[in-house]
């Protein structure tokens, strides 16, 4: 958590706009054949041979979505461009390029921006997108981070948030509540550090779970996985904002209900003792964290025994009549309705 005060420091100044530009993106070369032209010139050109297009959009602001006093810059540009290829693999979509756009005031050097930019360069590397283009700006204060993802689906096989019908099995790949948990103990640390600057935490303990906060992977290989399975998901949305949430997304956009079994809701052993650490419940944590980015998809019944077993998957619930609502089923066998209590950035 300690800054090395005595950095290089390059002024951007020197570089101009499009000298940064070019400086930031010269290491980066295009690998899909549907990159025809990147960045360099008015606008990206892309080839994608009949196939449809995915975009997404995301935007990350500082002291809102992220705090640079435990965020490594490298880490933020990778998480930057997760946050946004996860949306294209929740529609069933395969990501292919994306944009990359800054607004950053005189605090940042040439040198906080290399960091970043190493960052999505990594991301770019280990999933396979091209970064296309972007735009640099000044801000007046801190930095704002705005992505944009491209990606490419088989018309047949895209899938949206509605589609579910009643006795569709809730399916959640990998496990919740990490991410939340993780920034908990940051949060922790940074205010033990404020008090103690000479304090140094020991975060060995907590790895996964502030690993899930700081460096999320959005699940390429579910989409993968999927396809090879042959199993098509009735409808998909990816876990960003708590499962509440988006449980309440794919119920309202399909106009149906849903009963979640709380005993299913897959938890990490970290995330349970954390959560004990922290005198916070582990299934409302898994429910209204947030920043998982797993997907969360239904599936016909018929489709079980083909994932039935597979590590990656978890059968969490099944949909049900509208009328019936949407409810947590608890270990009790008690009946809870849920209300979408996610992450909201508007809240003061």
């Amino acid at each position: 958590m300690l800054e090395d005060k005595n950095q290089e420091r390059t002024s951007l100044e020197e570089l101009g706009e499009f000298g940064l530009i070019d400086h930031l993106t010269k290491n980066f070369e295009l690998k899909q054949p549907s990159s025809l032209i990147g960045v360099g010139d008015d606008a990206a050109v892309m080839d994608y041979n009949g196939n449809k297009t995915i975009v997404s959009t995301d935007m990350l602001v500082e002291g809102v979505h992220f705090d640079l006093s435990y965020m490594p810059l490298k880490h933020l540009g990778y998480k930057s461009v997760m946050v946004n290829l996860s949306d294209i693999y929740a529609m069933n979509a395969m990501a292919t390029q994306v944009t990359v756009s800054l607004a950053i005031s005189n605090r940042f050097p040439l040198e906080a921006l290399e960091e970043f930019y190493e960052g999505v360069a990594l991301a770019c590397k280990l999933y396979n997108v091209d970064l296309v283009g972007g735009d640099t700006t000044s801000s007046t204060r801190g930095m704002i981070v705005s992505v944009t993802a491209l990606g490419v689906a088989k018309e047949d096989e895209i899938v949206y948030r509605k589609g579910s019908k009643p006795n569709d099995l809730l399916v959640v790949t990998g496990d919740l509540g990490g991410a939340y948990l993780g920034l908990q103990v940051l949060e922790r640390e940074k205010e033990v550090f404020r008090v103690n600057p000479n304090s140094q935490p020991d975060l060995e303990p907590y790895s996964y779970i502030v690993e899930r906060q700081l460096k999320p992977e959005a699940r390429k290989d579910i989409v993968e996985l999927l396809k090879k399975l042959e199993v098509q998901p009735t409808s998909m949305i990816d876990i960003s904002d708590g499962l509440s949430s988006e449980v309440i997304h794919l119920c309202k956009h399909s106009d149906i209900g849903c009963n979640v079994f709380e005993e299913k809701i897959p938890l990490d052993p970290t995330v349970i003792s954390a959560s004990e650490e922290f005198k916070m419940d582990s299934t409302m944590i898994a429910l209204s964290g947030g920043e998982d980015y797993e997907l969360l998809f239904t599936i016909d019944q018929a489709d079980f025994p083909k994932i039935k077993g597979n590590p990656n998957l978890t059968v969490i619930g099944h949909m049900t009549e509208k009328s019936e609502g949407v409810h947590l089923i608890t270990r009790a066998e008690t009946k809870i309705p849920i209300t979408a209590q996610g992450w909201n950035s508007f809240n003061k």
